[in-house]
């Protein structure tokens, strides 16, 4: 195994942490956009759905095939391709003259964060060996995360309100040259695996299966549940679903080999990422609407109002990393996300209220049992696997959260899709409440199926030193 210095790995873990910063940071400050969006276009609840999910769309459908891909060409290479498209799309949006425009870029942006998250994951899991220093790394990387969406919204504030919306999205061009420079003077060249399949009949079945899904549930905001079209589009995505499971499951070379959920570790963890995902991007983008539309904040107060939720999770990450292997997966889920079911049900009240001060302790809660979730499922799934199926279980648990971020949006923005204050609280309170709900059976799950805490290499040698002494 090639061992690498204590620089290079530092180096190697901020490329990595700066691919998934600018992944995340158009999650948080897109949110704070959608008013400004809102009156440059003329946008209607469902076109703002659609700039949020038009991204995450084609990053959930993509990641599995990402995931193979960086088996096949090695992971330094996709992540480096990842980032250059995420670049450029980035560069698109900021330019975009129309709401088509900007859907399109945004589909290339997504495209980008496809290739590029479970290549990040996939690089610091070849070069960190040790449990725990890969915990600590995994900790990082998702404290880069946490970083970009608690600084993202009041940075998308200050910058609208100084600039304009535009510049949120062109902020990625240093962020992406950096991230390039890094990870092509410090990153190793990665094993290949020539003769990995990218199945693609697979790929897509399940995008066309996971858009029919996404247009049936967002387009239900428009059109209503009886609507033909969205008959059609349910309809599409039970059959293709159906399909999609078949020819996975007859293809020795699927890219989602079905054997993967025989292993209950990740099997779990890709569900209760799922779940975790939906509440918490279906929840930030339904009090993106309350606080832009309903109590009518400007841009920069509306992302000092995210701070509560989102900061926190920066300290809620790097704590996950650093002791999750001591206190286990299963103890440390389970907390994070009873602790966030808890925090959606303590907002009631001071939702019901109006009063902003009630409401963010329940929302710093929230979004620190979800920080506490996330680095733990995600390195309890990298230690479950062995190192040549790290790229593909990572893109089916990165897959698994942005599938449940595009049912969140699309599901929570149909709850409160009414623009009348009381008919939009009634929905937020039904959010809030189906929230709760899902985040407790996540964390039954994970308390049921997740496995005990890993043992570092450290701790086996110390058996062996005694053993020797002796």
């Amino acid at each position: 195994m090639e061992s690498h210095s204590t620089r290079q790995l530092k180096f190697i873990q901020l490329a990595a942490c700066l691919g998934f910063v600018v992944v995340l940071l158009d999650v948080s400050v897109v949110n704070v956009a959608l008013q400004a969006l809102s009156r440059q276009f003329i946008a209607r609840i469902t076109d703002l759905q659609w700039v949020v999910n038009a991204y995450s769309l084609v990053f959930a459908a993509l990641l599995l095939t990402a995931g193979a891909l960086g088996d096949r060409l090695g992971a330094k290479r996709v992540f480096m391709l990842g980032f250059a498209i995420f670049t450029l799309g980035s560069v698109c949006c900021g330019l975009a003259p129309s709401l088509p425009i900007l859907i399109v870029a945004r589909i290339l942006q997504g495209f980008g964060a496809a290739l590029l998250v479970p290549a990040s994951l996939s690089l610091i899991r070849q070069v960190f060996v040790d449990a725990e220093a890969r915990s600590r790394a995994v900790g990082w990387w998702a404290a880069g995360g946490g970083i970009a969406l608690a600084a993202g919204p009041v940075i998308g504030g200050f910058l609208i309100s100084a600039i304009g919306w535009r510049s949120i999205f062109l902020v990625n061009l240093p962020i992406g040259l950096i991230g390039l420079w890094i990870a092509g003077r410090f990153a190793p060249t990665s094993p290949v695996q020539s003769g990995k399949s990218l199945d693609i009949a697979g790929q897509i079945t399940g995008a066309v299966t996971l858009a029919s899904l996404t247009i049936a549930l967002t387009e239900a905001s428009s059109f209503g549940w009886d609507d033909p079209i969205i008959y059609a589009s349910s309809g599409c995505f039970i059959l293709l679903g159906i399909l999609f499971v078949w020819l996975e499951g007859r293809n020795p070379k699927a890219m989602l080999p079905l054997s993967l959920f025989s292993n209950k570790t990740l099997s779990s963890s890709t569900l209760i990422g799922l779940l975790a995902n939906l509440t918490f991007y279906g929840m930030v983008f339904t009090f993106s609407l309350y606080f832009q539309f309903i109590r009518e904040y400007p841009p920069l107060k509306t992302g000092l109002a995210f701070l509560p939720m989102m900061g926190i999770m920066v300290f809620a990450n790097i704590a996950a990393g650093r002791y999750a292997t001591r206190v286990g997966a299963r103890n440390m889920a389970a907390t994070g996300l009873a602790l966030s079911a808890l925090g959606y049900l303590l907002i009631l009240p001071g939702l019901s209220s109006g009063s902003y001060e009630l409401m963010s302790i329940p929302m710093l809660i929230a979004g620190g049992g979800i920080a506490l979730t996330i680095p733990t499922i995600t390195n309890a799934t990298l230690a479950a696997v062995a190192g040549t199926q790290a790229g593909i279980a990572s893109g089916l648990l990165n897959a698994s959260r942005q599938v449940g971020g595009v049912i969140g949006v699309a599901l929570f923005g149909f709850l409160v899709r009414f623009r009348e204050s009381g008919l939009f609280l009634q929905g937020m309170n039904h959010a809030l409440e189906l929230s709760s709900l899902l985040l407790l059976l996540a964390c039954v799950l994970a308390f049921r199926h997740l496995a005990p805490r890993e043992i570092s290499v450290r701790e086996k040698l110390i058996p062996d030193a005694l053993s020797k002494k002796r």
